[in-house]
């Protein structure tokens, strides 16, 4: 799970340092700079998974699924002096061990279940250059750091006390400068006989890059026929575009869900169509086979439990909006960390009030990490609820109002306490509802004393 991210001189942000929860918020006005802080993880996620290793940042394309266009574009201000930076924190999968490389392996060096990464990039000659890179693990920093100078030079360095790299003999000549922006140079292996254990920070950062599934705000319109080849979906696809796929796959593999400790598991479809009718917008969800070996399938609904099966495209448009969604926090695995832009879009209040109910579950079943960019006061009211229902602990969600002042944001923590409450809220959040309020009241006054004259 993420547990923090910090960024400098990237698009709207000058500086910011965030802490992460198992469901985080991002709230606030438009073009504030709420949806720069998913794009900077999907940044490196593209980057990772680059085809291109001469490549530093992929800062994507028409194809993408973040398109930043140039440096100068991404960079804070469009100041092309300026380097782009950023930490990212994060809990393992499973508790590392580090051998000391020259020694017995029963020596432990260093030990933990939490990593930092760390990376500095910015112009040189016209191109993107990683001028940083570091890993800090048990309170220890192990970086590639470019020489003093205009060369392209490197050192390897660490802080410790008890530990020093230590050259292979008759091999004195310098390192590379890092593989995209989380890799050592290969080189390094050879040039330094006890430095074997960076591979497996590369190789954690990957697993935590890989962890990371998307969903945009727009997603598309369903279809009457669906065409499923029998393959199995990465996810849903930033659009939703894989939704059904999804739901075949993950129904022909028997995968069961669990709304939680002790309650019968329901099958993958089941537990989509319990929260469709939990939330209010139908009674059941049907995906079926058009005909056998067809390979054709067809989203229907029913209404209530009366009514004759239709066509998802003939029920109102928030079913479909919200079915990707639901789809990809139950489809993705286990210990995965999702990014969703306004899934609230074309919601009904009461609907995006248990869209919220949906995360705290998933987050606490399936221990899904959801890092959330909303506009919906309904969604965050209800994890204020929640809170204050001793459903959810004030220390796993994490709220976040992101404002903008002269084209620079600002992201001011929320401080939710153990009642729910948020005890240091903003001026004009969500607009001024009280001022709405008493104006309307207001005007309603001054109508009715004109109409008595």
């Amino acid at each position: 799970m993420l547990k923090r991210l910090k960024l400098e001189n990237f698009k709207a942000w000058r500086e910011v340092d965030l802490g992460l929860g198992k469901v985080t918020g991002l709230f606030g006005t438009n073009s504030s700079g709420k949806s720069s802080l998913l794009q900077l993880l999907l940044l490196l996620k593209q980057t990772r998974d680059a085809t291109d290793r001469g490549l530093v940042l992929d800062l994507g394309g028409p194809a993408g699924i973040v398109n930043l266009g140039t440096f100068k574009d991404a960079v804070h201000l469009h100041d092309e002096s300026q380097r782009i930076g950023w930490l990212l924190e994060w809990t393992l999968r499973e508790r590392l061990k580090v051998s000391d490389p020259m020694g017995r392996p029963a020596d432990l060096l260093f030990e933990g279940d939490c990593l930092q990464a760390r990376c500095e990039v910015g112009l040189r000659q016209a191109q993107i250059w990683p001028y940083e890179l570091a890993y800090r693990f048990d309170e220890t920093d192990f970086r590639l750091q470019s020489k003093s100078g205009p060369g392209t030079k490197f050192d390897l360095v660490t802080d410790s006390e008890k530990f020093s790299f230590r050259r292979n003999v008759g091999r004195p000549w310098p390192l590379s400068r890092p593989v995209k922006t989380h890799l050592f140079p290969a080189a390094t292996r050879s040039l330094f006989r006890n430095s074997e254990f960076l591979g497996d920070f590369e190789l954690a950062y990957e697993d935590m890059m890989d962890s990371i599934h998307y969903l945009g705000p727009l997603r598309q319109h369903p279809r009457r026929e669906y065409h499923w080849s029998g393959s199995t979906a990465e996810g849903v696809g930033e659009s939703g575009e894989w939704t059904v796929d999804a739901i075949l796959a993950a129904t022909r593999d028997g995968e069961t869900r669990s709304l939680g400790y002790r309650k019968r598991k329901k099958s993958f479809q089941g537990m989509i169509s319990y929260w469709l009718k939990e939330l209010g917008l139908i009674h059941e969800f049907i995906l079926e086979e058009i005909a056998e070996g067809t390979n054709l399938y067809r989203a229907m609904v029913k209404t209530t439990p009366s009514s004759v099966p239709v066509a998802l495209t003939d029920v109102g448009f928030g079913v479909s909006q919200v079915l990707p969604a639901l789809v990809l926090l139950y489809y993705v695995p286990e210990g995965s960390t999702v990014l969703m832009e306004q899934p609230e879009i074309h919601l009904h209040p009461s609907v995006q009030s248990g869209l919220a109910d949906v995360m705290l579950n998933v987050a606490e079943t399936r221990d899904v990490q959801i890092i959330v960019e909303s506009h919906s006061e309904h969604l965050m009211r209800r994890l204020q609820r929640r809170v204050a229902e001793e459903e959810a602990s004030s220390e796993d969600v994490k709220l976040y109002f992101v404002s903008s002042e002269g084209g620079v944001a600002r992201a001011s923590d929320l401080e939710l306490n153990e009642f729910g409450e948020i005890e240091n809220w903003p001026e004009r959040f969500f607009g001024d509802e009280m001022g709405e309020i008493a104006t309307i009241t207001k005007a309603s006054l001054t109508r009715r004393m004109e109409r008595r004259g």
